[in-house]
């Protein structure tokens, strides 16, 4: 609940945060905020001992991952800038069920037909938000 708490309040000081800011240089602060208090939690709770034991198949899909978060916030905040917030961020909602999607495909997870019909759930309202 947090996070989807937080994540309301990213679309809205987002928002108002691109208003007449290029939406890529937007996208440079926040990452290097987030950089910053990501690296700032690590450091106090003394797990930057840990990065050692981080195999090359780990450090390779986290680079990935982290490639991906970097194209979905540069898209994002374009979208944004050009959209209202309120279609917006449904739209980027869609992750959750893209995400089941591709779990199945490339993860290899059981698609319940509870998962399905909420993922068609989601696809739905975004629909009737959007249009």
């Amino acid at each position: 609940m947090l996070s989807a708490f937080f994540a309301a309040l990213t679309a809205i000081f987002a928002k108002i945060g691109v208003t007449n800011v290029n939406s890529n240089l937007a996208t440079a602060i926040r990452t290097i905020i987030i950089l910053i208090v990501a690296w700032c939690i690590v450091l106090l709770k003394g797990e930057a001992k840990n990065i050692g034991t981080i195999s090359r198949h780990n450090l390779l899909f986290l680079i990935i991952s982290g490639i991906a978060t970097g194209l979905s916030w540069i898209f994002y905040f374009k979208a944004l800038q050009i959209g209202k917030v309120s279609q917006v961020a449904p739209v980027d909602k869609l992750s959750v069920a893209l995400t089941i999607i591709l779990s199945v495909v490339f993860l290899n997870e059981a698609l319940t037909i509870k998962t399905a019909i909420g993922a068609a759930l989601i696809i739905a309202g975004t629909l009737v938000i959007v249009f």
